[in-house]
């Protein structure tokens, strides 16, 4: 895949990552936009480093698809746990 569609698969993650946690964020809509974006890059990551899923060509691809969703949700709990008191 291309680093335009992993940022595309990030923010269509960060948006279902943010409908599967509900609540506010500290940094909004931007801010969990940018977590997604990283998520999908963290989350691909560690699925080709550690699950031994390689990553592939292919955009539509499951496992894909929830280790991006799986590592955005996992930034977007360490923000909120981070940071999640800064916005009253």
């Amino acid at each position: 895949m291309t680093i335009i569609s992993w940022i595309i698969l990030g923010l269509l993650a960060g948006a279902i990552a943010k409908f599967l946690l509900p609540g506010r964020d500290p940094g909004g809509f931007i801010g969990t936009t940018v977590i997604g974006i990283a998520g999908a890059f963290i989350g691909g990551w560690i699925s080709s480093r550690w699950l031994d899923h390689p990553i592939t060509k292919d955009f539509y691809d499951g496992t894909t698809w929830v280790a991006a969703i799986g590592g955005s949700l996992v930034l977007l709990i360490a923000y909120r746990i981070l940071f999640g008191h800064s916005r009253n």
